[in-house]
């Protein structure tokens, strides 16, 4: 936090220019009060609380800094493993689902990414609707990590990047058409307030047979997986009406090995032995299992 002014890159010029259209997307995480874009550099509220567009493009809005445990070798191999299609369907179904709940829809449409990562998803998505349809949308990339945003920022110029607290997240009231919340917690709270009217969540889980080529190394509590799965599920539809549920399930194929890439990319080896993460970088795995429920709910 703290505002200063230096000349700016290309990259930043064209951040500058998407936050100066859009300033009221933002509502400080301090005080909640509206954001103005200040010398196209700084944004600011009426209580002088001001957070500046860093030289990569983004917006740090956290009130303090905070520990995670998302490096930025995560965020490459996520980045990674979606340059080999790994997501592909995934955006193609949510892209469809997004198009198919605007058909009645006029002008731009903006879609929130909470918990976005290093941005490839929201991009992809972004790029699916513009490519079939005469919609405008606005992408929105909201996460707790600094390394995710400033990479997001750094390889997409045409979505707002903001490092912020979803618990309080930085960001207006009913603001938003769609919010995407893809293998990541949610805050429903928030969600409920961010949306316009009529608005959208979709929310994605892991199915029982998600990444299981992984699982069956790491883990032998696949049940698990079923509980939780349910307990979202309730908890969603006790926040939202429950609009729509759909499985989505394929494999997806490598010519090379990365093992390596998915232990760095997925959660999943939080926690476990060194043996067990050893055995895994052992397998020539070049084949995957994608096992997804995807929700969408209205307010």
């Amino acid at each position: 936090m703290g505002c200063f002014f230096m000349s700016k890159n290309k990259r930043e010029r064209g951040h500058a220019s998407l936050l100066g259209k859009n300033e009221d997307v933002f509502r400080c995480p301090l005080c909640f009060s509206p954001m103005k874009l200040v010398h196209v550099k700084s944004l600011i509220c009426k209580n002088h609380h001001c957070y500046d567009l860093s030289r990569q493009g983004y917006v740090n809005m956290l009130p303090h800094g905070l520990q995670t445990k998302y490096h930025r070798r995560m965020f490459e191999a996520r980045r990674m493993i979606s340059r080999k299609g790994f997501f592909e369907p995934l955006m193609a179904k949510i892209s469809e689902l997004i198009l198919d709940q605007s058909k009645f829809q006029e002008g731009r449409i903006k879609i929130l990414d909470a918990g976005c990562g290093e941005g490839s998803l929201l991009s992809g998505i972004q790029k699916k609707i513009t490519q079939n349809s005469a919609l405008d949308p606005l992408g929105v990339g909201l996460d707790i990590s600094k390394e995710g945003i400033y990479m997001a920022a750094k390889e997409y110029t045409s979505s707002l990047w903001c490092v912020g607290d979803l618990a309080k997240a930085p960001l207006a009231s009913e603001q938003f058409h769609f919010i995407l919340n893809v293998l990541t917690p949610a805050n429903y709270a928030e969600f409920g307030r961010m949306l316009v009217p009529h608005g959208r969540v979709v929310k994605v889980l892991p199915e029982k047979n998600h990444l299981w080529e992984l699982r069956d190394i790491f883990y032998e509590q696949a049940h698990k997986q079923r509980d939780s799965n349910r307990n979202t599920m309730d908890i969603f539809k006790n926040k939202f009406k429950l609009l729509d549920l759909e499985r989505l399930r394929y494999r997806v194929t490598s010519d090379e090995p990365w093992m390596e890439s998915l232990i760095q990319m997925t959660p999943l080896s939080w926690g476990t032995t060194e043996e067990r993460r050893f055995k895994a970088l052992e397998m020539d795995l070049r084949e995957v299992t994608i096992d997804l429920t995807i929700l969408v709910g209205g307010n």
